[in-house]
């Protein structure tokens, strides 16, 4: 099954409803109340077994996300586009509004020589197993994932250990600006609008990520 590159899926037509962000598709539907999301769900639910599709789905009183991927391919597909275009003609007919720039996705990344000697400790403290990668994915839909990243010699004045946020690409510049005006500083944005680096006032960083620039 081919996979679609994040640029391509970004190109196209008929996803205002969705964002990619790490390699899925995600949306928010907003819901008046929670008898309407777990009508939507079940809807959802439905159409997605009938395409033999699984999607992640997290129901609140106020809304429904869903993350779509197909996982045994490596990445985002066609199938993958089919179902979100299913999945918004559902929440359309329910009368359910969109709201996909609220969704973000949060991860620690960890800068470390040795990565292979540290692995196992944030095993131990996060619950969580690594994928074939050798990172932390979190083990539910909204929950804080670890990555390791490797550095190739110490960095004592430095921290190594910041938090990666992923936002949609429309929403990158306004939490930049936010966060500038909140006094904070930009420390490296060579690779915008892949990533953009900040610190706060005493120099913690912090990332702000997008699907853009990386393939």
């Amino acid at each position: 099954m081919d996979t679609l590159t994040a640029s391509q899926v970004l190109a196209m037509d008929g996803l205002d409803d969705w964002r990619v962000m790490l390699g899925t598709l995600q949306a928010r539907f907003r819901t008046p109340d929670m008898s309407a999301g777990a009508e939507f769900v079940a809807r959802v639910v439905a159409a997605a077994n009938a395409a033999n599709h699984h999607p992640d789905l997290q129901v609140s009183y106020a809304h429904v996300d869903v993350d779509l991927a197909t996982h045994d391919a490596g990445g985002l597909t066609q199938r993958d586009v089919e179902m979100a275009a299913t999945i918004s003609a559902l929440a359309l007919d329910a009368e359910l509004r969109a709201a996909p720039t609220e969704r973000q996705v949060m991860e620690y990344a960890v800068d470390a020589l040795d990565i292979a000697a540290v692995r196992p400790f944030w095993e131990a403290v996060t619950g969580l197993a690594p994928d074939g990668a050798g990172n932390l994915p979190a083990s539910g839909l909204g929950e804080i994932a670890v990555w390791f990243q490797q550095m190739a010699e110490p960095r004592p004045q430095r921290n190594r250990i910041h938090l990666d946020i992923t936002v949609p690409v429309d929403v990158a510049d306004g939490r930049v600006a936010a966060a500038l005006a909140a006094g904070g500083r930009v420390v490296g944005d060579a690779r915008a609008p892949a990533f953009v680096v900040l610190a706060d006032p005493e120099g913690n960083e912090v990332c702000i990520c997008t699907a853009a620039g990386r393939d």
